[in-house]
């Protein structure tokens, strides 16, 4: 017979006992009241049979259970002493605690104090679902804990892929940081790393120590080891050195240090590597992003980067990204607020790196920039008003100062029906005040004034239906966008920011078909689109999107900074689709096609197959008439068993070089996973690297070797990491 019972009803419990156990000695029932004032929690318990020893003892044999609070221990005999608040348990001892588990064949545990032993525990902590065994395990408090000849590993039950064996472990629960002294880590029961001291978080927190060496290499810096460590220095402050030994070139240290305060936030990195083997010249990387508000209105940010050479990243990175940086920013602002005008100070230059093959102008630097703008709503009409101050400054082209003033008013009229219809006027007016090495034919200074009149309109129409058994809302979104600018010579006026706008959907509905102030085209011109849309009506997600535009030019444009191909009054065309074609299957697509030359100017195609976490593939194709034929194909593929693919092939036609490749296997295992992955990007245009990646990541602890796993997010579109726990 099971009997359970509240201690707080021990006078009842004494009664029982004495009916099952006739031996016994009587109960004293003062034992509960006593034992409430200890600890201000009562205890319940229950056991096939339950003695009461003496007035301050109490024996419960078989399946017995004590819970006190959110503890609870489990025994086949436990002894519980009410004075000194002390228990003794012995045989298939399990102690819960937290939602962790230790069990053993022994155990001493003082429920007042937390303080006792467990002789052959075997733990679990549901913080990392980890795991393992030890010879003897002292118990400081609730939270924590001291194993002698300890194992761990966070593999699962019947599995010891990995394990970490140390002749000491402390868990501190409260500060979730694992300490182990003299440990080896071992994998497929092979050591493959020792370390008199280390220590590991219990969750996804951040701690100092030293982070898993990264071994690797690279065609320019030869093999390498790189060994960070990580400095948790307050809860908004960290920083990371990272040593990095370069057989080719020697040694660099690459330093990071991060805040976050209330008003203001930033990050800095200063990467040396003194006297480089190969150049034999110091060199040297810096990069500061700082953000801060002074007041509710007043705010600030600086932008600063800078390397010692042109050829730093070429040389250095082991990313495409960074390989392909060629103007590298200088700057600093500071922004004030007030009601609905925002102004800001501005002073910008740039560091231009050069590649010998391929040389590129530098950008003006701006010395400095000064804007003022506002928008508001007035009497049912947006009024906006653009102001810019800028004093360009060039070593070889003519420098000057340029004043920009834009207002602007638009009433939008808008009905219940869809419709819409948006008149819009504003002026453009530019004044110029040339510098030095201005060039003969520029006046000293210069006026434009241009108005600029624009009407949009358009209507959203929608219906409902069904398509291949899928309820469905179409939508139908025509529009009209026309723009008129007069004709103004700008020949002789400098050139300090402007370019001539890409054509596309986003920029055919603009007023200038350049960037920047310097240029304002002239426009006699009606854009024409419409949009089709198919959305699901159950999830709303977009299963399509098609676009059709084109331009009408009433005047052939006469301002222009490149060769105009055509005069005819017809622009390109565009189309455009897009979506999610089906839960796996998704589609972007754009293609500009001359209808004056009867030919294709240009057009980008690529699909995305995703049917499930960690099978991803896409295909891609640009096209740019007479400059650019690239083909694209990555993938993240399941081969046999535990192992992936990973590849991507970014190859150009027209140079008929290849621009990156990959080619990677990944084993994915329940606790581990290994990659094995190599990597080839253009650097320059007649220049290359290759690159190196070996990882072994034994999860929820450290991760060996070189770390391929920005490059494969970056290459592989959709590429997922597949050992991400779900509480990550």
């Amino acid at each position: 017979m099971r009997l359970h019972q509240q201690l707080s009803l021990i006078y009842l419990l004494a009664q029982i006992v004495c009916v099952f156990n006739a031996t016994a000695a009587e109960f004293d029932p003062t034992f509960v009241a006593e034992a409430e004032q200890s600890s201000g929690i009562p205890a319940i318990v229950e056991a096939d049979s339950i003695v009461g020893k003496s007035t301050t003892e109490i024996e419960m044999l078989g399946n017995a259970i004590l819970s006190k609070g959110d503890q609870s221990i489990r025994a086949d005999q436990l002894q519980y002493f009410q004075d000194t608040q002390h228990i003794n348990a012995q045989g298939g001892v399990i102690l819960q605690q937290q939602g962790s588990s230790v069990s053993g064949p022994r155990l001493q545990l003082n429920l007042d104090t937390n303080i006792g032993s467990m002789e052959q525990p075997n733990f679990y902590f549901t913080e990392n679902a980890a795991r393992g065994s030890a010879d003897k395990m002292d118990i400081r408090d609730k939270k924590h804990y001291s194993f002698a000849k300890a194992s761990y590993t966070t593999c699962p039950a019947d599995d010891q892929d990995w394990q970490l064996k140390m002749s000491g472990l402390s868990i501190d629960r409260e500060s979730q940081i694992g300490t182990a002294r003299n440990t080896w880590v071992e994998f497929m029961r092979v050591p493959i790393l020792y370390t008199p001291w280390m220590d590991f978080a219990l969750n996804d927190q951040r701690k100092s120590g030293f982070i898993s060496p990264i071994f690797g290499g690279t065609v320019n810096g030869g093999s390498e080891i790189t060994v960070p460590y990580y400095w948790n220095i307050s809860a908004n402050r960290d920083a990371t050195i990272a040593p990095r030994i370069m057989l080719k070139r020697g040694l660099m240290l690459n330093n990071e240090f991060r805040y976050l305060e209330k008003n203001y936030a930033g990050e800095a990195h200063v990467d040396v590597l003194p006297n480089d083997k190969l150049t034999k010249a110091t060199r040297t990387h810096f990069t500061l992003k700082h953000k801060q508000a002074l007041n509710n209105n007043l705010s600030l940010s600086a932008d600063l980067n800078r390397v010692s050479d042109d050829a730093y990243f070429r040389d250095l990175a082991d990313t495409v990204n960074a390989t392909s940086q060629a103007n590298l920013m200088r700057e600093g602002a500071v922004n004030y607020i007030t009601g609905d005008w925002l102004a800001t100070a501005r002073v910008q230059r740039f560091q231009t790196l050069q590649d010998p093959a391929a040389l590129i102008i530098a950008p003006y630097a701006r010395l400095p920039q000064l804007t003022l703008s506002t928008q508001r709503y007035m009497s049912g009409a947006n009024v906006s008003f653009d102001s810019e101050f800028v004093d360009f400054i060039h070593p070889t082209s003519p420098n000057g100062n340029r004043l920009v003033l834009n207002p602007s008013v638009s009433y939008p009229l808008v009905n219940s029906a869809g419709f819409y219809v948006t008149p819009k006027i504003g002026l453009h007016s530019t004044y110029y005040a040339m510098g030095v090495n201005k060039l003969a034919t520029q006046s000293n200074n210069a006026l434009r004034n241009l108005p600029i009149l624009s009407i949009d309109s358009g209507v959203a129409l929608e219906r409902t239906g069904r398509l291949a058994g899928i309820e469905y809302a179409q939508t139908l979104e025509p529009r009209l966008f026309y723009v008129y600018v007069p004709y103004k010579d700008q020949s002789l006026l400098p050139n300090f920011d402007s370019a001539q706008a890409d054509f596309n959907f986003t920029q055919m509905f603009t007023e200038n078909r350049f960037f920047g102030s310097d240029r304002i085209g002239d426009a006699n011109q009606l854009t024409a689109a419409v949009t089709s849309r198919w959305l699901a009506q159950d999830t709303g997600a977009e299963r399509l999107k098609i676009i059709a535009g084109q331009r009408f030019n009433f005047n052939n444009p006469q301002v222009n900074l490149v060769t105009p191909t055509t005069g005819s009054s017809k622009s390109d065309i565009l189309l455009s689709a897009s979506g999610q074609m089906t839960r796996a299957w998704s589609l972007d697509s754009e293609l500009q096609y001359d209808p004056n030359q009867s030919h294709i100017q240009r057009y980008n195609l690529a699909t995305h197959y995703r049917p499930e976490a960690g099978k991803t593939l896409n295909v891609g194709y640009r096209f740019t008439r007479n400059l650019l034929r690239q083909a694209d194909i990555s993938t993240q593929w399941p081969l046999f068993g535990r192992w992936h693919a990973l590849a991507k092939w970014n190859y150009s036609l027209q140079d008929a070089r290849i621009l990156e490749a990959i080619a990677g296997l990944e084993y994915n295992q329940s606790c581990w996973t290994l990659r094995l992955v190599a990597q080839r990007f253009a650097t320059a245009t007649q220049q290359t690297n290759t690159s190196l990646f070996m990882q072994l990541e034994l999860n929820d602890l450290l991760r060996m070797g070189s770390d391929p796993l920005n490059v494969l997010k970056q290459s592989v579109p959709g590429y997922m990491k597949l050992n991400d726990s779900p509480k990550k």
